[in-house]
């Protein structure tokens, strides 16, 4: 299958053309939102956590990850030049991918106002030559997808999964690379998730990596709430019998790795295929989580509420037709009254994914974007709880 986007000077492929601003610190968010307003293909993602670097490499890796994703046709990084992160270091990191960057440091401009006209004027820069860039042919196997729920209830798990996992089996069939995240989510579901893995190191990986969250989530005398009202009103019970639920969405293909993202390094495919991940259950830290893997699209199964990511385009399938509204892409309620089956439904679900490869927004694309929400694993928590990544 094929379909028409934009091909990096990197070999990559980009279904968007997003100008990326980087703000390496807090304090310089309001200057990257006014440079922001210059252009209707902006995005802002904000090191919100600090402004050192020392103890959140995790967070400084995501921004050199979100800047490298192919739906980013160039970048700007600000900072206020009082930090620990300087934006010439993700220059040189996301040099590799050869598309326009530019930096500022606002002590070194003279200011606010100077930074921000330095920066409006790169938007235009970068936007010049944007126009220049042609669309041409590529392949299904060039996309990389990822895979999330959110508000799930009781139909989740037998509508619109299985019809998003089925879905998943035929892409990778047809050559795309796919990545299911969310491993606390994924509890109880460890043997099955093992028996598919394509080694025994992985298999390993993937029962490691999941008792990893479960540990993070569950500290002895710190009660997190890990089961949303919205899962227990929509009839979900214990995270188990979400997870279930869940599961079904990760489609059968053999799972080729688990993808981490920590302090050390994020990793990205090295194959087609199937893969895990450690892309968080927080809605808005998983589409940045998905973006730092180089994702293209996410596909979100849903009880109906809408979430969408300004780089990556969310497709949301839903099956509850109480609460089907227009912020959704997929229906996937014929399941219950029985009009449609789990194979037409996952037909329309790869028609979706190759009509939005091609341009074609989805429901709520650039109406109600969520926040580039930076996660990152408490580092005191991690060796307090003598937690590893796995090499």
């Amino acid at each position: 299958m094929k379909f028409s986007a934009f091909r990096r000077a990197d070999g990559s492929v980009g279904i968007r053309n997003k100008i990326l601003i980087v703000a390496v610190d807090e304090c310089c968010d309001g200057i990257a939102r006014q440079i922001a307003k210059e252009s209707e293909h902006t995005v802002v993602l904000t090191n919100w956590l600090t402004c050192m670097l020392g103890g959140n490499e995790e967070t400084y890796r995501q921004l050199i990850a979100v800047s490298e994703n192919p739906n980013v046709a160039g970048v700007i990084v600000i900072a206020m030049g009082c930090g620990s992160i300087e934006p010439e270091q993700i220059q040189a990191a996301i040099a590799h991918t050869k598309k326009p960057c530019k930096t500022y440091t606002s002590d070194k401009l003279g200011g606010t106002r100077a930074t921000i006209e330095a920066g409006k004027q790169s938007v235009r820069e970068i936007e010049s030559y944007i126009a220049t860039l042609e669309k041409t042919e590529c392949m299904i196997s060039d996309l990389v997808i990822g895979i999330k729920c959110g508000g799930s209830d009781t139909l989740s798990g037998i509508t619109a999964n299985p019809c998003v996992g089925k879905a998943i089996d035929r892409l990778i069939d047809l050559g795309a690379t796919c990545i299911g995240g969310e491993l606390f989510e994924l509890l109880g579901c460890e043997e099955i998730l093992a028996g598919r893995a394509v080694s025994q190191a992985v298999a390993d990986k993937i029962v490691t990596l999941i008792e990893n969250e479960e540990r993070r989530w569950s500290v002895p005398g710190v009660d997190i709430e890990t089961m949303s009202i919205g899962n227990c009103v929509g009839g979900l019970t214990t995270i188990e019998e979400k997870s279930l639920g869940a599961l079904y969405k990760m489609g059968s293909k053999p799972i080729q790795d688990v993808l981490q993202i920590n302090k050390d390094f994020i990793d990205k495919p090295t194959e087609k295929g199937f893969y895990l991940s450690e892309a968080t259950m927080l809605c808005g830290g998983a589409g940045v989580n998905y973006a730092s893997h180089g994702a293209h699209i996410i596909l979100w199964t849903t009880a109906a509420a809408g979430f969408n990511n300004a780089v990556v385009p969310v497709i949301r399938v839903s099956g509850n037709k109480k609460l089907l509204n227009a912020d959704i892409d997929v229906d996937a309620s014929g399941m219950i009254d029985g009009s449609s089956g789990v194979e037409a439904i996952s037909e329309i679900i790869i028609e979706k994914v190759l009509a939005v490869a091609a341009g074609e927004l989805t429901s709520i694309e650039g109406l109600g974007d969520s926040t580039m929400t930076l996660y990152q694993k408490e580092q005191r928590v991690e060796t307090l709880l003598n937690l590893q990544c796995v090499k």
